[in-house]
């Protein structure tokens, strides 16, 4: 059984439009709120899980963002369609979409956006297993947070699915811990799942099933409480591939079935095919014995 990570959705770096900053009394200027309008319609529609009606919103976002110069609104809308594309498997659309941000000199961008950009662009990357391209933009992304960003812990996470890719599971267990770290001191919950996702698996790969299959039992329960639908995929598939390593056939199974089910839940095609896939291979297995 293969132990590639599936990448996409390890890391959530959905950044919106927030609409405090106006005032309360005084009306928008209509361009500004046909931005923030569209921003809103695009997140009303990625939980509805219209990734198609999404990506356009996101677009339409993005150019409302870009006839102002908005440079905050500009980065936040092409990292939430670099997401959205990397969820429809159009990665090279996912890569391009940050060109607004990565390759525009002549705007100034906040140094969290930037490490946000940079750090997405390391994702989409690390999901076509470009590994020193994907490297060379978490060491991008590290720069512009300068260690005290809002992507930290998500940085460390990155660095170490890069080197778990790469086959070094002590630097990948490494950099989880420290992710670990940082998430618990930021307080950032997601980030502490991700890390212990991505301990489990580091660990697995060191040959301790059972204390991977700890950690990722740590996330599931983290991401639950969160009521995140794609990591809990990700927490139930892994522990079905720690299940069936360690010849628990049924448990795999059970892992398998529940997350087919958040999957279809969640209209993810892609989701529900990997999963259809791991159970045949599961079966496969059983009859060859």
């Amino acid at each position: 059984m293969s132990l590639r990570v599936r990448v996409r959705g390890l890391v959530c770096l959905a950044c919106v439009l927030v609409a405090a900053c106006s005032s309360p009394v005084k009306p928008r200027p209509a361009p500004l709120s046909a931005a923030l309008d569209a921003n809103r319609r695009a997140e009303a529609l990625l939980r509805a899980g219209d990734l198609e009606g999404a990506a356009r919103g996101y677009r339409e976002a993005l150019r409302a963002a870009q006839a102002l110069e908005d440079a905050d609104a500009i980065a936040a809308n092409a990292v939430n369609l670099s997401i959205v594309y990397q969820r429809l498997g159009k990665l090279e659309d996912a890569r391009a979409s940050l060109a607004p941000v990565l390759e525009q000199p002549n705007l100034s961008f906040p140094h969290d956006r930037l490490a946000q950009a940079s750090l997405r662009r390391a994702i989409v990357d690390l999901d076509q297993h470009r590994l020193a391209s994907a490297a060379e933009w978490a060491g991008r992304a590290e720069s512009h947070c300068d260690g005290s960003c809002g992507v930290s812990a998500a940085i460390h996470n990155v660095r170490g699915q890069i080197a778990l890719e790469g086959g070094d599971a002590g630097a990948a267990s490494a950099s989880a811990r420290r992710a670990l770290e940082a998430s618990r001191a930021s307080g950032d919950r997601a980030e502490a799942a991700n890390a212990l996702r991505l301990l489990g698996v580091s660990t697995l790969r060191a040959g301790d099933p059972a204390a991977a299959l700890a950690h990722v039992d740590q996330a599931l329960a983290i991401d639950r409480e969160l009521a995140a639908p794609r990591k809990i995929w990700l927490d139930l598939v892994w522990l079905g591939r720690i299940s069936a390593l360690r010849g628990e056939r049924e448990s795999a199974l059970a892992y398998y079935e529940r997350a087919l089910t958040v999957s279809e839940a969640e209209n993810d095609a892609r989701g529900a095919a990997e999963v259809h896939g791991l159970m045949r291979g599961l079966a496969a297995s059983a009859t060859s014995r």
